[in-house]
C-alpha cells in the first residue's frame, strides 16, 4: 500500500494549525503549527509556527521550535528555533539560529 501525500505549493497560504497523519508537502505559506506524520519543506516554504512529525526535512525557511525523531536540515534552508530531535543531519550551506536538544 502506498504512503498517502498532502502538498500544499507555492501558491497557498495557511492561517492556522495543520493536522496530517501521514506526509505534508510544502512549498507554501503556514502561519501556525503543524502536526504530522512525516514533514517536507521545499526552498519557497515559509513556516511560522512549531512543528511535531516523526521525520522532518527542511528546505525552506521555519520559524519556531521543532519536536522530531530525525531532523534533516538542507543547504537552502532557513532555520530559526530549539530543535528537540533523536537523529539531526546539516548539509552545508544552512543558515541556522537554533538550539538542538537531543532526547
Amino acid at each position: 500500500m502506498s504512503e498517502k501525500q498532502s502538498i500544499l505549493l507555492s501558491d497557498v497560504t495557511v492561517k492556522g494549525d495543520i493536522v496530517e497523519k501521514e506526509t505534508l508537502v510544502l512549498d507554501s505559506k503556514v502561519d501556525g503549527d503543524i502536526t504530522a506524520g512525516k514533514l517536507h519543506t521545499h526552498s519557497g516554504s515559509n513556516v511560522n509556527g512549531n512543528i511535531s512529525a516523526s521525520d522532518v526535512t527542511l528546505g525552506g525557511s521555519s520559524k519556531g521550535n521543532i519536536n522530531s525523531d530525525i531532523v534533516k536540515v538542507k543547504s537552502t534552508a532557513d532555520v530559526d528555533g530549539v530543535l528537540n530531535q533523536k537523529n539531526l543531519s546539516i548539509e552545508e550551506g544552512a543558515k541556522l539560529k537554533i538550539k538542538a536538544e537531543t532526547y
